[in-house]
């Protein structure tokens, strides 16, 4: 994970102080850019322990369409609470704009559906883009999407052969509590595409707009805000080998997302197991909401 940890040391090198709509103080960079091949192995964060759970569930959830975060408190993941309405529903929901993106017409394009296909018929497309971002929901949300546009991309090795890369654009992104969970969760994504058109999973690339630390304020207050101290304890931490990830194999096509929607929490998680992840033990962060 030499990807995140050099975004951690850059933003902790050249991060400016600025406000933000929490009333808790960033360190703040702009246009960080990076990439991770997944033939290095899957991703996931091991200089502190992430929930491979809460990833798995929340990318079904995406994956679904849905903007009820029932899903996610029946497999007690918490992280969406905060932005749901009194009737549990999170209207910016990245999935529901992936699967349903408003058209002028009053109905909705299913993006995700979209790609699969192309993938499928014309890998050697240069249109395959998927976005959360619609500006008559964003520009009025309590939480508009932060990682609000992704393309997919096939490219050729030096034998000829395809491989199928995903790039992210982020417009904010919270570099201690999201980014490890934007990154194995997008790992993800392209590892379920990869499955579903028989192209081999390649390169995960990512574009930070606004990439910031939180921390306390210059006077010392809101420290319990503070994200220094636990960033800087994992650039101590040695980073250790990637796990790997693998996949039922009665997960082929985008179809098959649905059935897995009504299982237990074992039963999906035997769906997506994850094999020797190691991590150093895990660093509590406070959320800025």
């Amino acid at each position: 994970m030499k990807g995140y940890l050099e975004v951690v040391r850059e933003t902790l090198r050249r991060g400016t102080r600025k406000p933000n709509r929490t009333g808790v103080d960033s360190l703040s960079i702009f246009n960080l850019n990076y990439q991770i091949d997944l033939a290095a192995g899957f991703p996931l964060l091991t200089t502190k322990t992430i929930s491979w759970k809460n990833i798995v569930i929340e990318n079904l959830w995406f994956l679904s369409g849905d903007t009820d975060i029932a899903l996610l408190k029946k497999h007690a993941c918490k992280f969406w609470d905060p932005w749901a309405d009194a009737h549990g529903k999170v209207p910016s929901a990245y999935g529901n704009f992936w699967r349903h993106f408003p058209l002028p017409n009053g109905r909705g394009n299913d993006q995700i559906a979209y790609v699969v296909a192309q993938l499928r018929k014309h890998p050697m497309s240069r249109r395959m883009a998927v976005s959360a971002w619609a500006p008559g929901n964003a520009q009025t949300s309590a939480m508009p999407p932060c990682h609000a546009f992704w393309a997919v991309n096939v490219q050729l090795d030096q034998h000829g052969e395809q491989y199928v890369c995903l790039h992210l654009t982020q417009r904010s992104c919270d570099i201690a509590l999201g980014l490890p969970y934007n990154i194995a969760g997008y790992a993800l994504m392209l590892t379920l595409l990869s499955r579903f058109c028989g192209i081999r999973a390649g390169v995960f690339a990512h574009t930070l707009i606004d990439a910031h630390i939180y921390t306390a304020k210059a006077d010392g207050g809101m420290a319990e805000y503070d994200h220094l101290p636990g960033l800087k304890q994992q650039l101590a931490r040695t980073p250790r080998p990637l796990p790997t990830l693998e996949i039922d194999n009665s997960i082929q096509t985008l179809e098959d997302i649905e059935p897995l929607l009504s299982l237990d929490t074992d039963q999906v998680m035997a769906k997506f197991k994850l094999h020797n992840y190691h991590p150093h033990p895990a660093i509590a962060f406070k959320v800025a909401v």
